[in-house]
C-alpha cells in the first residue's frame, strides 16, 4: 500500500517515513504545498496524511482541491491544533480521520489500517477468496488455513490484486504501486515479472488455485 506524507517538521517526516516503511508501505514525501499538489495529481495513493499548517499553503486547501477533482485517495488530516473547528472542517471537506499532535506511531499506523479497510474492503480485517485467506491485521496469507510465507512486496501484490480482484491492471499500475515515484527510474518492468512469478509459485505450492492471469500485452488480473 502506498502513502504520501505531507509534512514540513523535517524530523516528524522522517520518523513517520522509517517507521511507516518498516509496516510495509511504499512511502512518499512532500514538505510544502506545492510538492504535494505535482504529486497528487500526478499518482494515487491509498492514503494521504496531510499536515494542516504548510510553509506555502493550507493543508484543508489541498483537501479541497483533492475533493474537487472526485480523487478517491483516503485522506488523514494532522494538526498540531486541537480545535473542534479545524477537525470539523476537515471532516466536513471529506478527511477520513483527524490526528492531533503529538501522537504515537502506532496509532498513526492503526488510523492508517482503518482509513484503508474501510475504503478498500468495506471495513473488513479478514478477506477470503475461496481457499486463500488475507489477515489484513497480522498480515499473514493463508492457503487452506495453512499460512505461507512471503515477502513483503509479494504480500502487498496480492493485496493490491485482491483490491482490483477481476479487473485488469497494467504494468505501469502494479509498478507505482509498488515502488512509488522510484518506479520512472525502471527501464523495464522486470522487477514485476520476478515478483508475480514467486507469489504465483508460493500460492500454487500451498494448494492454491491459478487465479493469477497474465494478460498479453496488458497486465494481470486476479481472476476469482
Amino acid at each position: 500500500m502506498k502513502i504520501l506524507i505531507v509534512e514540513d517538521e523535517k524530523e516528524l517526516l522522517k520518523s513517520m517515513v522509517a517507521y511507516l516503511k518498516g509496516e510495509n508501505y511504499v512511502c512518499e514525501a512532500a514538505s510544502d504545498y506545492k510538492t504535494a499538489r505535482q504529486k497528487i495529481e500526478t499518482y494515487n495513493y491509498d492514503c494521504i496524511l496531510l499536515d494542516v499548517t504548510l510553509p506555502d499553503g493550507n493543508g484543508l486547501g489541498l483537501l479541497r482541491e483533492l475533493k474537487q477533482e472526485k480523487k478517491t485517495d483516503g485522506v488523514i488530516v494532522i494538526s498540531a491544533k486541537n480545535s473542534i473547528q479545524d477537525r470539523i472542517k476537515g471532516l466536513n471537506l471529506g478527511a477520513d480521520d483527524y490526528l492531533t499532535k503529538p501522537f504515537h506511531l502506532s496509532e498513526l499506523n492503526a488510523r492508517i489500517s482503518a482509513v484503508i479497510r474501510r475504503r478498500h474492503f468495506q471495513g473488513h480485517k479478514i478477506l477470503v477468496f475461496n481457499e486463500i485467506t488475507i489477515d489484513l491485521a497480522a498480515k499473514v496469507v493463508s492457503v487452506n488455513n495453512k499460512a505461507i510465507d512471503l515477502t513483503r512486496k509479494e504480500y502487498d501484490l496480492l493485496l493490491y490484486l485482491a483490491y482490483n480482484k477481476n479487473r485488469v491492471i497494467s504494468k505501469n499500475a502494479i509498478a507505482e504501486h509498488l515502488s512509488g515515484d522510484e518506479a520512472e527510474i525502471f527501464d523495464n518492468f522486470d522487477f514485476i515479472y520476478t515478483h508475480m512469478k514467486n507469489l504465483k509459485k508460493k500460492l500454487q505450492q500451498a494448494g492454491s488455485k491459478e487465479y493469477i492471469r497474465s494478460i498479453y500485452g496488458m497486465g494481470y488480473k486476479f481472476d476469482v
